[in-house]
Formats: C-alpha cells, structure tokens, sequence
C-alpha cells in the first residue's frame, strides 16, 4: 500500500515528503526496547531456545510494542512466505533505520552462519547495547540541559518585557512616539503577551520535553482524572465571578491574584497527591527490582527451585512500597498460582515498565529454561546496570528542580519591584514623568501578578516532563511552583509597599 501511495505521488515533492514522514520508522521506541529484546533473546538462548522461538516468543510480548510488530512481521515472512528465519533477519537488518538494531540482526546471522557460538554472541552484544545505552542517556540529559536553558532565556526575555512594558505604561518618555488610540493598543498587547504569547511558548517547550524525555510510567491516568471535577468546579467559578456583580469585589487588585492562586492549587493539590502515590510504589519498585533478583539469583545458584528463590527473596524486608507486591506475589506462589498469572496481577500493582519488563522476562525464563542461574545472572547484571544509568540521569537532573523555584522568586520580585520604583519615581517631579495614579499601579500590578502565577503553574508542568519524565509529575511541581510565585508576590508587594508608604 505505502508503494502505491509513492508511486501516485510522484509529483510535487512536499507530497512525497509528508509521506516518507508519516510512513518513517520511530527509531527512538526501537533503541529503547533493544536492549530488553536483546536481553530476552540471550536469556532464551541461554535456556536452549531457538531464535525463532524466540521471535515467536516476542509476538504476545505487549510491553515491547514495536518488537511485537517486528516479531509479527518476521513471523509472517517465515510461516507464510517460506523464507528461513536468518534470511528474514537479514532483510529486515537492510530496511531498519535503527543502527543499533542492524548492527544486531546482522551480527546475530553473521554469527550462526559462520559456525560461532550464539549465546557468546549476544552476550557480548547485550554488552555493547548497554554501553550505547548509558551513552544515549548521557546525551540525552544534555539535550535536556541545553532545552531547559533556553526555556530560561525565554524567561528572561519574558521579564524584560514586562519591565518594559511598565516603563512605557508609567513615563511619557516615549510621548512623541504615541500616536491617538495608542494607550488601548498597549493594553491589548500587554494581555496578548501575559495571557496568550508566553503560555503558548512555554506549551511549546513542554511538546518538546514531551518528546526528548520518555517515561518509565505507563498507563498513567489517575492524576488527569483527578484533575477534571475541579478544573470544572474553577471553570464555573471563573464564570460566576465575571458574570455576577455581587462577586466582582474578588476580581480587585488586592484579591485577584489570591483567588487564582486558590484556583490553580485546587486542580493541582489532588492530582498531586494521586500522583505521588503512584510514583513512590513505581519509584520503590524501581529500586528493589535489581536487588530482588539478586537475591533469586543467588538462591537459584545453591539449588532451590525457582519458585522457592522467589519466595525466599520477596522475604526480605527493606524494599518500601514495593514489599506489599512481593507479599502478594508470594502468597499466590504458595497457593499454586501459576506464574503467568501472577504476572498478570503484578502489572495491575505496578505501572513503571523497567520493572515490569524485568518479571516479565524472569517469568518467562523460569517457564521455558526452568530458570537456570546462568540466565538469571545475565538478567540481574543487566538490571542492575540498568538501575545505575536511572539513579546517574535522575541525580543529574534534580537541579532543574532548585532552578525553577529560582525562576519563581526571581520574576516575582523583580517585576513588583520594578512596578513599584517607578511609580515612586513619577510620584517626583523629574524629566519626562508624569504622576501616575496609585489605582493605575495597583492594576498593573494585578495583570503581571496573574501572569506569573499561570506561568509558574506551567513551568512546573515543564519541570515535572524534564525532571520524572511524566507530564502528570508537572501537577506537584506546579502547585509548589504557583505557592512559591504568590508568596514572593505578597512579600515584595508588602515590603516595598511599606518602603514606599503605599500600604499601612
């Protein structure tokens, strides 16, 4: 069908192009699950299967999406065309777009066809993958690094506007570049800019982060759910205030920023705490997982059975959250649960898909290959190698976080301080000032304060993407984000107030 459509579409050369686009292979989601393919594929080998079992194998995988559908297709080729399962690796090595994954399939029929031996193969391969990875990771948190930089510097360029804007507001300096009707033009603008502009551009950099920064949480819907109710409880109330004249007093400059403060809060705080409860068991899971296979690993090598090690390791205390599914697990083991069952119960406990690929892959090594020690070391080696790259990327992170808060602090201050001094100033008769009305200033100050509360509340939908990978993170960093904004507000408001003897 794609030929077809390539063969119709000779034409203008955008049309080619939108279609080489939509039909490109995602070489992102390929790297990513390589390594955990590999991984399979060297434990199975290991237990003395074969690759196309193993292919086989991968078709009723659905945490490996995109090998699922590699797997079917190579499948496909082998039962109804006939072709020998090498010969179809070789042809999809030649379509891939993924290096990695070429250099794997071609490696792996270079290997068999001259004799060698398999399992040293993919072994040493896994190695290599691993390597590559824990490279990819490093790079991708500088990509990160210089995303968040430059979403500083449209911070920055944010706050120069404002002082601008407040500059040409309260002087007349810029007098005889006025024109009639100017002054409703300026305000349009400034609304533009606070209200459309700036979120807009921050919602660009969250697509971006979206894209750069993949999550280890699947299925994460919870948080958004808990965010309806009241992001419709917020919506009604934004629309009583602006249509009834009895709540027109909590739009004034005094109270407006505070009521939207509360607003922005009440959708974040309960996704927040939905939020947080799932990532602590994920974030515990993602923690024990190495050292509970260690600790099968090790019980395998002095002649338990499977299903005694795993009983014997989820005993172990320490492992947080996480110690609540192990207790499940080895309770079901000791009622004769089959473990394809308790595989299946452990992925409604556990939404983080390292951990989730990992048992699956030891369950699947201890049904076919009886879980030998040798295959359960390579799975313990990996996932320990694998924890290491996670805790390195995340520490390198956290900063971010420190970064953000100093965004807050820094914008709030600065623009209320701004505000404030210059009013001041035209309150003294000095070249190119006019007085400008205390009301004036109080509005002013009003509109920016809102912008910043509702920029805050999006960059922390931003940080939650870069630093945990899950824009659902973005709710807890978006309600401490708008807490520390607001704050900052009414202590610069209060302070420079009294300096200037504009409060009592």
């Amino acid at each position: 069908m794609v030929r077809t459509l390539q063969t119709q579409l000779k034409g203008p050369k955008i049309f080619r192009w939108i279609l080489n686009f939509l039909t490109k292979e995602d070489t992102s989601e390929i790297n990513r699950e390589l390594p955990f393919a590999a991984l399979l594929f060297t434990l199975l080998a290991a237990s003395g299967v074969t690759i196309y079992e193993s292919w086989r194998k991968l078709c009723s995988i659905h945490l490996l999406p995109t090998f699922q559908r590699e797997a079917k297709e190579i499948v496909r080729q082998v039962e109804v065309l006939g072709y020998d399962p090498l010969t179809v690796m070789h042809k999809r090595a030649e379509k891939t777009k993924s290096k990695n994954y070429r250099e794997f399939l071609l490696g792996y029929v270079s290997s068999v066809r001259s004799g060698g031996n398999r399992v040293s193969y993919l072994k040493s391969k896994l190695v290599s993958i691993f390597d590559v990875q824990s490279a990819a990771a490093t790079r991708s948190i500088e990509r990160l690094a210089t995303l968040v930089e430059a979403y500083s510097v449209m911070l920055i360029v944010t706050l120069c506007s404002y002082i601008l804007f407040i500059v040409f507001a309260t002087t007349s300096v810029f007098e005889p570049m006025k024109t009639s009707g100017t002054s409703g033009i300026s305000t349009s603008v400034v609304y533009i800019l606070i209200f459309f502009v700036t979120p807009l551009v921050s919602i660009i950099f969250i697509a971006i982060a979206h894209k750069e920064r993949k999550s280890n949480l699947i299925r994460v819907r919870q948080p958004y759910y808990a965010a309806v109710l009241p992001l419709i409880a917020v919506s009604s109330f934004i629309a009583a205030i602006t249509l009834m004249p009895q709540l027109q007093y909590l739009t004034s400059p005094q109270l407006f920023p505070l009521v939207v403060t509360i607003c922005l809060l009440s959708i974040s705080i309960p996704s927040a705490v939905v939020y947080m409860k799932i990532a602590k068991i994920n974030s515990d899971a993602e923690s024990a997982m190495p050292s509970f296979l260690r600790d099968v690993t090790e019980s395998r090598k002095i002649g338990l059975s499977p299903e005694k090690s795993i009983i014997n390791a989820s005993k172990r205390p320490g492992y947080g959250k996480f110690s609540n599914v192990l207790k499940l697990i080895r309770s079901q083991m000791e009622w004769g649960i089959s473990i394809r069952k308790i595989s299946a119960n452990v992925k409604q406990k556990i939404q983080t898909w390292p951990v989730l690929v990992n048992f699956l892959i030891l369950t699947e090594t201890i049904k076919i290959g009886g879980g030998s020690a040798t295959a359960l070391e390579i799975l313990t080696e990996y996932s320990e190698k694998q924890r290491d790259i996670d805790v390195n990327k995340k520490s390198l992170l956290k900063p971010y976080v420190i970064l953000a808060f100093i965004w807050s602090v820094l914008i709030a201050l600065t623009t209320t301080m701004v505000s404030m001094t210059i009013y001041a100033l035209t309150q003294i008769s000095l070249p190119g000032a006019t007085t400008m009305p205390l009301e004036v200033m109080q509005d002013q100050v009003n509109i920016f304060s809102i912008g910043i509360i509702l920029q805050c509340w999006l960059s922390g939908f931003f940080v939650g993407k870069v630093n945990e990978g899950t824009l659902a993170a973005g709710f807890k960093y978006s309600a401490m984000l708008v807490l520390t904004a607001h704050i900052s507000l009414v202590l610069s408001q209060t302070f420079l107030g009294g300096m200037y003897s504009l409060v009592s």
